[in-house]
């Protein structure tokens, strides 16, 4: 579903730019967390991105503090997005793609992403009511998986 918006060049510039403003060095580290989630659809962990990154480019350390730093920058450029599991910590996704909204499993972490034409109708109407100018939204579904459920029965 997450077809990106922008193309991976384009991405790199912003992101060159971000460590510019940010007095950081672009580096290969840097890059290879930028092009982890670019690369790959899904929602992760910063351990998981550390552990894809390790498969990759074996011969290349990328330190967790390193990869947890650039997180941060991407999610501040909106180049990165997060969902926060309170003590089990964030997932992160490329930020730059179609909006969707998640459905979260409480129990397992699975994430279902989905668009709702309706939906995204509705809210918009109901910012038009307000006369409220909508930037952006993000919704989560909390609840139990289809899964989950047939292992509880």
């Amino acid at each position: 579903m997450s077809e990106h918006l922008i193309d991976y060049p384009v991405v790199v510039e912003r992101f060159k730019t971000l460590l510019k403003a940010n007095a950081l060095k672009f580096t290969k580290q840097r890059e290879l967390v930028l092009k982890c989630l670019y690369d790959h659809k899904g929602h992760f962990t910063p351990e998981e991105i550390q552990t894809l990154i390790q498969k990759q480019n074996p011969t290349l350390n990328v330190g967790i503090a390193t990869i947890y730093r650039t997180l941060a920058l991407l999610e501040e450029e909106n180049l990165a997005s997060s969902l926060s599991f309170g003590t089990q910590g964030k997932r992160y996704e490329f930020g730059m793609h179609q909006h969707h909204d998640h459905l979260i499993c409480t129990q397992c972490g699975t994430i279902i992403e989905f668009f709702d034409e309706a939906l995204e109708a509705r809210q918009d109407a109901i910012a038009k009511e307000h006369q409220f100018q909508m930037q952006d939204h993000t919704m989560k579904i909390y609840g139990i998986c289809n899964t989950c459920q047939s292992q509880q029965r």
